[in-house]
Formats: C-alpha cells, structure tokens, sequence
C-alpha cells in the first residue's frame, strides 16, 4: 500500500484523489502543496497532445513531461518529476481507464531524456521523456543486500551521498545509477550511526551473517522507504523504532524529533 492506495485497483480521480490530497485538477502531473506527493497520470487521452508513454523490457516506465504545444520546459510539473527523490517526495503513477485510475505504484526518477515528437497541433517539438523505476525492484535489489560498506572517511561519505542524491547520469549509465545511489547514501547513513538506532540509541538488535550490525534506512518526509533522498533526511534505526516511525500513533510527532535531530548532527546546510 503507498498513501492507502493498492497496486491494481481503480479509483475514482475526484473522490480518491484530489478530495484527499487537492492538487491540479487537470492535467496528467499533479503536485499537491500539502503533501509530499508528487502524482502522475497516463492514459491513450494522451496521444492525441503527442504523449507515447511505454513501459520498457527493463520494468522503466518512459513518461512524457508536461506541455501541449512547443518545446516542453523542466519547470512546474516536470521539474517536480526530477526533483521528487530530492524534495522527499514519494511519485505515484496512475493509469487513467474506461472504468477509473488504476494505480499502477510507486516510482523513483532514474533520468530523463529529449526525443522529437509532435505537439497537440501536430508539429514537431523537443518532449521531455522521463525514466521512472518501479520503487518496489529498487527496494527488493537494495535492501536484499548486505548493509553496504565502502571504504573512507565519516566525512568522505557524506561528500559523497550528498553528490549522489543530486547526480545526473548519462544516458548510457542509467540502469543502475538509481541503485547505485540508493548503496552510496545508505552506506552514509549506516556509517553515520555506527552500529546503534539514531532514535532510541541501542545497539543494533543482531548482527548479520556477514558480520555488520543489522539496521534499517528510514526516509523522515516521506511515508515510504526505499530508493535515493537526501542523507539530511534519513536516518538509521532497529527494526521496532521504524515500525514506530511509519505506523505509531505518535509517528508524526517522532519523525519531528528525529528531523530536528538529524539537522542538528548534520549541521545547518539544508536545502
């Protein structure tokens, strides 16, 4: 379940939607102000504006960004696209049918890419192609590994997990960079800790067959883990505290803690 909404199932856009999030009601990006959310729609509607969204033999779904006619612009609902891993904002994709939106899950920007495509009028403009992989294979190839070790400094890391979170690829070098990123920062996050939860600070609660102490990464904006964010805003924590984080009753109050104290281990340079 991502926001209380399950893969496969159709719901209405109105009620399902926009009553419980808000946000642009036309349009296949919407962006509600209230919610670290980011929703994205597609459906045949949009070939008729040039849109050819498709699911390559890989799992990467490609979604054309917003803009009907001319050049499609990174701004408004495209930069929030690119952006939302950075932002700790989760994207849910949808996929608009005779009977509803069906959510299709959850998804994490890898890259983007321009091709030539014609525009609602018919002429050929630069459309923004975004790559977006199903957050469920990053999970599954991430947190299946041992915690990630890679050598260097406290300081070193944190160079670069930050760099990571921020990082562009290459086209040719995208099939992996999302796990890639996804090792770096939570090799970071893990260093950091040093073997004890950062919220209730006791040591892990078992050590792995490989030797490393067993903790979990938890992502502080959003409500859900997995893939790249920002290392300012995870943290490290046993296996009971995280469980606490996304399902305690006081889950809101304990993610304010545990933000204040990441910013303050951290220091003040936050985005």
């Amino acid at each position: 379940m991502s926001w209380g909404f399950e893969k496969g199932r159709t719901y209405n856009r109105r009620a399902d939607i926009h009553a419980r999030f808000k946000g642009q009601q036309q349009g296949g990006i919407i962006t509600p102000a209230e919610h670290n959310l980011v929703i994205i729609v597609t459906g045949e509607k949009g070939e008729a504006h040039g849109y050819s969204d498709r699911r390559r033999s890989d799992g990467v779904f490609e979604y054309f960004g917003e803009g009907q006619r001319g050049d499609m612009q990174m701004r408004a609902g495209n930069k929030a696209i690119r952006e939302h891993a950075e932002n700790g904002k989760d994207l849910l994709l949808f996929a608009q049918t005779k009977e509803g939106y069906r959510f299709d899950g959850q998804f994490v920007y890898e890259g983007h890419h321009i091709e030539r495509a014609p525009d609602t009028e018919g002429n050929m403009r630069d459309a923004i192609v975004f790559e977006l992989r199903p957050l469920e294979s990053v999970i599954e190839t991430v947190e299946a590994e041992a915690i990630p070790t890679i050598e260097g400094s406290l300081a070193a890391l944190r160079e670069r997990a930050l760099a990571a979170s921020r990082a562009e690829p290459a086209r040719g070098e995208r099939a992996a960079n999302v796990f890639e990123r996804s090792r770096v920062i939570r090799s970071y996050v893990f260093a950091r800790a040093k073997g004890k939860c950062e919220d209730c600070g006791h040591g892990a609660p078992f050590v792995t067959a490989k030797g490393e102490p067993f903790l979990e990464a938890h992502h502080i904006r959003r409500l859900t883990d997995g893939g790249p964010d920002d290392p300012r805003f995870m943290i490290a924590l046993c296996p009971n505290c995280h469980r606490r984080a996304h399902f305690g009753r006081d889950a809101e109050v304990r993610n304010q803690e545990m933000l204040a104290y990441v910013h303050l281990i951290e220091g003040n340079d936050r985005p």
